[in-house]
């Protein structure tokens, strides 16, 4: 059954040929801005990996990878889920130096994801990662990569309104930094999604921070590998989103898992098994740089940035005929 959502009133300012060169400019101005801000370099990064090795993030821990065997190398392939693993990998194999690290266009299939305005099952999104010193596994580290990551998008976003004048959102440079408890705490009576609707309405820009741990209720905020990120050092970015009048998740991120953390969330999530994989091996014998990364929507930033109600409007995927239908209807061409 379709969640979709319209606005009324909803029309896209640009025709489809100003929507394109557009999202070129998206792309080619906020990747400029994130290399100098972070100090990143662009990297080459693999569609699919060995399914046996632990690198693929398992998410939730629920979602299916899609999988296909290779007779020819005698393995079994995985389109990556995103590559959180892997680019710590790539910062040790790539010899990437302290203040130093990587980005990358990552392409999956979540084949589990259920489509609505925001999600599709074909995901874009830049891949980031950085070495950073052990003493920079702290809470301000995060707190000063999120502006640098924030400031980048409103430079972008600037340059787009300086391209194509009719566009008019404005995102807030300010950042609200919460924890999911103080969320709790703040909005006892909400669900974890109508709770981040309520911050953001209140703080346009926020960072939510803490996410996948269990929190005093007895709950988890949201889900999160116990592998890559802390879940003492991570959170999310969330704008506010003046189209869909909602919450609007931008990004993915945190300071990711030492030996320790490791260790600890391994078995806090009864993940004890995946000791034995050779990324985990590795990380607990401490043979892999100290890192922060995430992931930034590409379509989503686009979205945002642009005005659209629908991630369709920006990215080429696959919709169910009721969605097809009553966005034709509304006058919304989907790619």
């Amino acid at each position: 059954m379709s969640k979709l959502t319209i606005p009324a009133g909803y029309r896209m300012p640009l025709t489809n040929n100003e929507l394109q060169r557009a999202i070129e400019l998206i792309h080619a101005d906020f990747q400029h801005n994130l290399t100098v801000r972070l100090n990143l370099h662009r990297v080459s990064a693999p569609l699919f990996v060995d399914g046996s090795t632990g690198l693929n993030d398992d998410l939730n821990g629920v979602e299916r990878p899609v999988s296909f065997d290779i007779p020819d190398v005698g393995l079994d392939g995985q389109v990556v889920h995103s590559l959180a693993k892997w680019k710590r990998l790539a910062l040790k194999r790539y010899e990437f130096k302290i203040g130093t690290g990587l980005y990358t266009d990552m392409n999956a299939i979540r084949r589990d994801e259920e489509v609505d305005n925001l999600h599709s099952i074909y995901v874009d999104q830049w891949d980031w990662e950085k070495n950073i010193d052990p003493t920079n596994r702290t809470v301000q580290y995060l707190k000063d990569t999120v502006c640098d990551i924030v400031g980048c998008i409103c430079d972008t976003a600037t340059a787009l309104r300086n391209a194509f004048p009719v566009l008019t959102f404005r995102p807030d440079r300010d950042v609200y930094f919460i924890t999911t408890q103080e969320l709790e705490d703040r909005y006892p009576d909400l669900t974890p999604n109508e709770r981040e609707t309520a911050i953001c309405r209140e703080h346009h820009t926020v960072f939510l921070m803490q996410i996948g741990k269990t929190l005093k209720s007895g709950i988890k905020h949201d889900g999160r590998a116990p592998d890559y990120d802390d879940w003492e050092l991570n959170g999310d970015i969330l704008m506010w989103n003046p189209v869909l009048e909602s919450r609007f998740e931008v990004s993915s991120m945190g300071i990711r898992v030492d030996a320790a953390a490791l260790d600890r969330q391994l078995t806090a999530a009864g993940c004890d098994y995946r000791r034995r994989l050779p990324f985990h091996q590795m990380l607990l014998n401490g043979e892999l740089p100290q890192s922060i990364g995430g992931g930034i929507g590409q379509s989503r930033l686009c979205m945002l940035l642009l005005g659209t109600c629908h991630i369709g409007e920006v990215q080429a995927s696959l919709w169910d005929k009721e969605t097809v239908d009553a966005c034709e209807k509304a006058g919304i061409t989907l790619l």
